[in-house]
C-alpha cells in the first residue's frame, strides 16, 4: 500500500512522520516543514508560518490526523466539523486552504465562500439549499457576513437554512458528513444573526478554535 505518511509535492517528498505499515505515527515539526513548503507552492513565496499561530495550527492538526489523544486533551471532538474564528487578516481561510492537504488518504473538503450560496439563492431559490445540503465535505468562508438572500420576492436567512440542512445530513450520516466554516463573528453575533435555534445546531456541529481576537492582520 502507499505510504500515508509521505507526501509528494514539486518533485520533492515530504515526510509527516514513520509509517509502521498500520499506523503512522506524525510528528508536528515534519508537519511543520511540509505546510510551509505547501503553503509556498499555493500562495506564493510570501507565504510564513507564524509562531504566534503554533498553537492554532497544532490544534488543527490534531483533529485532522485523527490524533485522539490530544484532541481530548485540546476539548475537540473528532466527530464534530471545525468552525475556525478570528479576527479579518489572521489567516483563517488560508489556513483551512492549506491544512486540508494534510491527511493524504482524506476526502478533502471544498471552501465556498457564504456570499456565493446567498447570490446562487437569489438565482436558482431553493435548489441552492438543497446543493449545499448534500453529502459533499463543505467548508463555508466568511460565515456570518453574507446578504441575506431573496427569490421572488422571499427573503431567506440562507446560510442559516443551509447550516439546518448540514446538520440534518450530519444526523443521518451518523456524523460521517462534517461541516468546516471561518467567521469574523463571536458566538453573541452569530447568534444574533441566525438565532437561537441554528446556534444550538452549530454547537453540534462545529468545534470552535479561535484565534486571539488581537491576532496580527497578515494581508499586509
Amino acid at each position: 500500500m502507499d505510504n500515508p505518511s509521505k507526501i509528494t509535492e514539486g518533485g520533492i517528498e515530504y515526510a509527516l512522520g514513520k509509517f509502521d505499515g498500520k499506523s503512522v505515527i506524525y510528528d508536528f515539526d515534519l508537519i511543520l516543514i511540509y505546510l510551509n513548503a505547501k503553503g509556498k507552492l499555493l500562495f506564493g513565496e510570501h507565504f510564513k508560518i507564524y509562531d504566534d499561530d503554533l498553537v492554532i495550527i497544532r490544534k488543527l492538526c490534531h483533529y485532522l490526523i485523527k490524533d485522539h489523544k490530544n484532541c481530548k486533551k485540546d476539548n475537540i471532538d473528532p466527530d464534530k466539523g471545525i468552525l475556525l474564528s478570528g479576527p479579518v487578516g489572521c489567516g483563517k481561510t488560508s489556513l483551512m486552504k492549506l491544512i486540508r492537504h494534510l491527511p493524504p488518504l482524506q476526502r478533502p473538503y471544498e471552501i465556498i465562500p457564504c456570499r456565493n450560496i446567498a447570490f446562487s439563492f437569489n438565482h436558482l431559490g431553493f435548489k441552492t439549499i438543497e446543493d449545499y445540503g448534500n453529502t459533499k465535505f463543505f467548508c463555508f468562508d466568511d460565515l456570518g457576513i453574507e446578504p441575506s438572500g431573496r427569490y421572488y420576492g422571499k427573503d431567506l436567512n440562507v446560510m442559516g437554512e443551509v447550516l439546518l440542512s448540514r446538520y440534518e445530513l450530519y444526523l443521518q450520516t451518523k456524523h460521517k458528513i462534517k461541516t468546516h466554516a471561518t467567521t469574523n463573528l463571536n458566538a453573541e453575533e452569530l447568534e444574533e444573526r441566525y438565532g437561537n435555534r441554528v446556534r444550538s445546531r452549530m454547537r453540534e456541529l462545529f468545534n470552535l478554535i479561535a484565534f486571539d481576537k488581537n491576532s496580527k492582520d497578515k494581508r499586509s
